[in-house]
């Protein structure tokens, strides 16, 4: 076996575990994937915002429960002047005068009875709007969640580019020596050379590419799970093997719509909805509250405390003019609502199916690929031999090499299509 036959052996047995070849100036941190992600969930800024969102639903959920206590107020006051403003003669040796000075207060305190479902709809109204926020978190949760995977398979596609780019280097370095080697010994033409050379060329000029791009996600990732550095690095080493068949992971699209956030926003605004026009009805009905109150004055020299206790009864009378027309708004508002939770169930479905198809799309895809990768083997293999027997020119050579690492590129790039797809799916079922 000569020099090229033992190389590309040597190529075939080791390119799937050759490391890029690039010596970091600093330590990498490297993430698995459900670190990446959790380092997502945990720092990234959709999710804290999302937390502060739920965060104030809940407090107006609270502040509409305080509406069922009742309303306590306190006044308190005085005043001095230089006269009294009340002076009376009553004899000529006699006079009179009141309220030079004085200090009066009191608290008062009412609970309402009746408010027309106003409060007791108010804090239903409030829960829903919980119930959203936390639909919405759940949402924000499953975009951070895909993109940190995203950018995750974006870094492991590129670092395996590279390794198909490092010995396919070497092996053009041992070519071009064994070339250059016949050609001062006249056994081969200079142009085999030149092409050799011309390769490595375009493979040194595809591995800046390949860097720079590798550098910017690398950058990309840390930003978006929270590092303040980009020395890091993803623990993923394509095995040329094909992942679990997505089979298993099925489940009926219609079955799976009450677990979809996309499907509880469309019921809870169907709610809300139905609340909002109770909350219009209820402010055209009467209300009735009872309350009392205690009261102290100082006002003429003698302190006086008093207890007062009261029922009122509100009737808007000209508000139902104006309130019919509110009312009929928000029942059409609610037939629109309705309208949207029906189409919008529909469309779910059809994307719960769209994402199972692409997700066996993307697994069909890693099995051509993996076919491919034995194919161009298989050439590279013969081409080699044929070169070596001088049935085979320099170009079929390299057009070999060249086959062979478009296979190796397109397996990673399939097989990180297909990990994305596939959490796309689940999150389309509501996993």
């Amino acid at each position: 076996m000569n020099r090229i036959q033992q190389h590309i052996f040597f190529f075939l047995l080791c390119s799937g575990a050759v490391c890029t070849g690039t010596s970091p100036l600093r330590a990498q941190t490297t993430l698995t994937l459900d670190e990446c992600v959790e380092k997502a969930l945990e720092n990234n800024a959709r999710m804290k915002n999302a937390d502060n969102d739920l965060g104030i639903a809940r407090h107006e959920q609270k502040e509409a429960l305080t509406k069922y206590f009742p309303s306590i107020s306190a006044t308190g006051g005085g005043f001095i002047q230089n006269a009294p403003m009340i002076e009376m003669q009553l004899s000529p040796d006699m006079g009179l005068s009141m309220l030079k000075d004085g200090i009066a207060g009191g608290v008062t305190a009412s609970l309402p009875l009746f408010t027309g479902g106003q409060i007791v709809n108010g804090n239903k109204l409030a829960e829903v709007n919980v119930k959203k926020y936390q639909l919405l978190r759940r949402q924000a949760e499953n975009e951070v969640r895909l993109t940190a995977e995203q950018y995750f398979w974006q870094v492991a596609m590129l670092k395996e580019k590279l390794v198909t780019l490092s010995v396919i280097e070497k092996q053009l370095a041992t070519i071009s020596t064994d070339v250059e080697a016949a050609v001062e010994a006249g056994v081969t033409n200079r142009n085999d050379l030149l092409q050799v050379q011309l390769r490595q060329n375009s493979t040194r000029s595809t591995r800046i590419d390949v860097e720079n791009a590798l550098a910017l996600s690398r950058r990309l990732l840390a930003q978006y799970i929270g590092f303040h550095t980009d020395s890091i690095d993803v623990d993923f080493h394509a095995d040329e093997s094909l992942p679990p068949s997505p089979e298993a992971l099925y489940s009926e699209p219609r079955q799976c719509l009450a677990l979809i956030p996309e499907y509880g926003l469309l019921q809870a605004k169907v709610k809300a909805s139905r609340l909002e026009r109770r909350l219009s009805i209820g402010k055209r009905l009467p209300t009735v509250a009872i309350g009392g109150g205690y009261s102290y004055n100082d006002l003429l020299g003698t302190g006086r405390t008093s207890w007062t206790g009261f029922a009122t009864i509100s009737i808007p009378l000209s508000g139902w003019w104006e309130g019919a027309h509110d009312i009929k708004s928000k029942r059409l508002a609610t037939d629109t609502d309705e309208n949207n939770l029906r189409d919008g169930s529909e469309l779910l479905v059809i994307r719960i199916q769209s994402t199972w198809d692409d997700l066996n799309d993307a697994y069909r895809q890693v099995q051509i690929a993996l076919r491919s990768i034995e194919q161009s083997t298989e050439n590279l293999r013969l081409n080699t031999d044929y070169y070596e027997a001088g049935t085979a020119t320099m170009s079929e050579l390299l057009d070999a090499q060249t086959l062979y690492q478009q296979s190796r590129d397109k397996y990673v790039e399939a097989r990180a299509q297909y990990e994305v797809k596939k959490r796309e799916y689940l999150q389309a079922t509501g996993r």
